[in-house]
């Protein structure tokens, strides 16, 4: 059993100690800096300190989910980077292909998202799909050893920068939408991608839309078989909404920086009461993070309950912003500062990782045991349903 003092002994040659007073970012937002993220997980990288429950041989420390939870409390002392552009990588994209991908693949990609020598990015998303990731209208063309792709994607954050994006393709239009999806890992520097970022309305651009034309994909690089994409789909979606919650993307962390507002501010009762709220949603949301990480501590895999948590953080994230905002009064509609970035980004999460919408009908259905909403697009033939 690793102890919290061979850790930090461990770190401390490795990371400076944490600035409590230093800015916070919430998923990036306000941030185009990606060096400091990468020198930070290449410090770490030998020791396998950011990717401890990775087997030892992909780079890891080969420890249990309890285990790693000791390196994560330890790492939360250290002066830490916004880690946002490799969350993908990291933390949806790294757990799907060791559960699904092959160990040459994974001996391949591995090594350089661990030390944020690749940025990977998810090419989900379609104009003409909306919430229905299974409607995905992204053409794969079979052609001996490599597969053609054809189609236009969106929302693909970080898109502009990623050496690779997790593909999801229409791999056989004949079959029913979730049986014809296949899944792939595309180099985005081939010929064919366009890459074109979006502006957003807190001012960054992390967002992209990103069109394919005739783009070669090698079959070594198809993740999983050939039609069993919306697998790979559903093992990436339930780590990515478990990612929300890990260290470096700055979710829930300006809990504590409002209550420290609050009290440089000394605003009127009703502030105060909107503050109160926040602050005990806050903390609910956290602690059901941390019995979703008890969880996982025992071996259990994400499940759906992580859409009640993404549900829970979306809304913290928001009350929070608004709650700061009245706290400044006229200042925060004037300012530029890290509360008026948080409250422009924070509605986006509420459509980041699948809708809110989306996350209800999953808690609805396979949490709670409801009723299924009726559809009538299941069975069909995918090519025979209007698009």
């Amino acid at each position: 059993m690793i102890s919290p003092e061979e850790v930090r002994s461990a770190l401390s040659s490795l990371l400076r100690p944490r600035d409590p007073n230093e800015q916070f970012t919430v998923l990036g937002a306000g941030s185009d800096d990606i060096e400091t993220g990468r020198a930070y997980l290449t410090a770490l990288g030998d020791g396998g300190w950011a990717v401890p429950t990775w087997p030892l041989e992909f780079g890891g420390r080969g420890l249990s989910p309890g285990q790693a939870a000791v390196i994560s409390r330890e790492l939360a002392r250290f002066e830490q980077p916004d880690l946002y552009p490799f969350l993908v990588g990291l933390s949806v994209v790294a757990p799907t292909l060791l559960e699904l991908a092959t160990p040459e693949q994974c001996t391949r990609w591995l090594r350089l998202i661990k030390t944020g020598e690749e940025i990977w990015c998810q090419l989900f998303s379609e104009p003409g799909a909306g919430s229905d990731l299974a409607n995905v209208g992204a053409k794969a063309v079979r052609d001996g050893d490599i597969w053609r792709v054809t189609g236009q994607k969106v929302w693909t954050s970080r898109g502009h920068y990623a050496r690779r994006g997790i593909l999801l393709a229409r791999s056989d239009p004949s079959l029913p939408k979730h049986r014809g999806i296949t899944a792939f890992a595309v180099d985005m520097q081939t010929a064919g991608v366009d890459v074109r970022p979006l502006r957003q309305m807190n001012g960054d651009a992390h967002f992209s839309e990103v069109f394919l034309d005739d783009v070669e994909v090698s079959d070594d690089d198809r993740i999983g078989d050939v039609g069993a994409g919306w697998g790979v789909a559903r093992a990436a979606l339930a780590n990515e909404r478990g990612a929300l919650g890990t260290a470096g993307t700055g979710v829930g962390a300006p809990a504590d920086r409002l209550l420290e507002l609050l009290t440089e501010r000394e605003p009127g009762a009703v502030v105060r009461d909107r503050v109160a709220a926040a602050h005990v949603e806050s903390e609910v949301n956290r602690l059901t993070m941390r019995r979703a990480r008890d969880a996982a501590r025992t071996g259990r895999a994400a499940g759906p309950e992580g859409s009640g948590t993404k549900l829970r953080g979306s809304a913290v994230l928001k009350e929070t912003a608004d709650a700061a905002l009245a706290i400044l009064g006229p200042e925060g509609v004037v300012g530029d500062g890290e509360w008026q970035t948080l409250f422009l980004t924070a509605p986006s999460i509420s459509i980041r990782g699948g809708t809110d919408e989306i996350q209800r009908n999953i808690v609805g259905e396979r949490v709670l045991g409801l009723p299924a909403e009726p559809r009538v697009d299941v069975e069909p033939p995918w090519d025979q349903i209007p698009h």
